[in-house]
């Protein structure tokens, strides 16, 4: 158990092109490579989806204090189901959740979407990556298990 405020400092670099991605440890100087499965994976309000409700995130009493906002949710395969939060305006991603008897609960959310590229160096590996060796694995890891992989990190550190 770790007492107090701690910061965890693993990024993953997920580079679709190239499928890999680069699990880069900060406080180690450490990087692992491993495979990408590099499928799309859309995230977008999908044309099964029922409109749960439409509100304000914030405050719609001035200009700038809210977002107007789409709960959607459905079902998945395997028995699973989702609900997924998008702005109005723009149909940008917010949050997703979805809960599979097999796997329990798993919540993604977004925060500063950026439209365009404002810094192409974000996805350059830093330099004490190259060095690293494509780690073997049966099969490629995808975006959910890549996060999935990054959350159970941050639950062994506690």
């Amino acid at each position: 158990m770790i007492d107090g405020n701690q910061t965890f400092t693993v990024d993953q670099l997920m580079l679709f092109k190239q499928k890999v991605y680069y699990e880069i440890d900060w406080s180690k100087m450490s990087c692992k490579k491993k495979s990408l499965d590099a499928s799309f994976i859309p995230m977008h309000v999908p044309e099964d989806a029922t409109l749960m409700g439409q509100t304000f995130l914030g405050s719609s009493s001035s200009w700038g204090m809210g977002v107007l906002v789409n709960t959607w949710y459905g079902n998945l395969s395997q028995n699973a189901q989702y609900m997924s939060v998008f702005i109005e305006i723009g149909c940008i991603p917010m949050t997703m959740m979805s809960f599979s008897p097999d796997s329990g609960w798993t919540m993604i959310s977004t925060f500063n979407w950026v439209l365009g590229n404002s810094n192409p160096m974000d996805y350059v590996p830093p330099f004490f990556c190259p060095k690293s060796r494509l780690e073997e694995t049966e099969k490629p890891e995808n975006f959910f298990t890549v996060l999935e992989s990054l959350a159970m990190k941050t639950k062994e550190e506690q």
